[in-house]
């Protein structure tokens, strides 16, 4: 996909938002950085820069890091409300290297950028503190129980998508793999919810799950068609069963 010069222009200087992926992925790091964050030093634009063709998720990495090293755990509030959507997930994955009490101070510190306005920083966010989550599951998933009843849905979203099995771009959850029932009680309050977006992420986290346990889906998926038989519940589990073979 061709990107408008200018648009891109405005995309590199951070004085705009990409509209969609392909506008993401086209962004330059480092010139970016140089422009929006002219703080870094000159050594981190460098290492952007060296990083060019690099996979997109290990340069918002480095540069999550650059901003961490320039602004430490207090001065990151800019960079999360910035303009430019990489910019604010940038600060995601400075902000998951801030030191945290617990996981439930760390879920709370980056909750604002799970429920931005942005597609992309919303996945980003989940992704830079996937490996926390992973760590600390047993304390985490309480915790994220209760975002399962906020009003909004990218917050909802958030509490199911962090935690996948598998995922996308990010690494798998093995204990999950190989017990998806640890997570069901952030996806019990979801398996009727009204979104769609959320729908979708509770539909992909089963069909995650059926890749390594499909007859505990299975399972689920008739109890929660037994118990509440709607359209949302219809949609979930026709996206978590696409995967297992009849």
């Amino acid at each position: 996909m061709d990107i408008d010069s200018q648009k891109l222009a405005l995309l590199n200087s951070g004085q705009a938002a990409s509209s969609n992926l392909a506008e993401a992925l086209a962004v330059d790091f480092a010139a970016l950085m140089a422009a929006a964050i002219p703080d870094v030093p000159a050594s981190g634009i460098d290492a952007l820069r060296q990083m060019a063709d690099q996979g997109v998720s290990k340069k918002m990495r480095l540069a999550g890091k650059l901003l961490y090293e320039t602004f430490g755990p207090d001065g990151l509030a800019p960079c999360a409300t910035h303009p430019s959507d990489t910019v604010r997930g940038w600060a995601c994955f400075a902000l998951a290297l801030c030191p945290a009490r617990n996981i439930e101070e760390r879920l709370e510190a980056v909750r604002p950028l799970a429920d931005d306005g942005h597609f992309g920083v919303r996945e980003w966010v989940w992704m830079a503190v996937r490996p926390h989550l992973a760590e600390h599951l047993d304390a985490a998933i309480p915790h994220l129980v209760g975002w399962t009843a906020d009003a909004s849905e990218r917050v909802r979203r958030f509490a199911s998508e962090s935690i996948r099995p598998r995922g996308v771009w990010c690494s798998h959850m093995e204990r999950l793999k190989q017990d998806p029932a640890l997570g069901l009680p952030v996806l019990e309050p979801l398996r009727a919810d009204p979104a769609a977006y959320v729908q979708d992420s509770v539909g992909n986290w089963l069909n995650d799950a059926a890749k390594s346990q499909p007859q505990w889906v299975q399972d689920v998926c008739d109890r929660w068609l037994a118990e509440s038989p709607c359209k949302a519940t219809e949609r979930i589990c026709k996206r978590a069963l696409r995967s297992i073979k009849k």
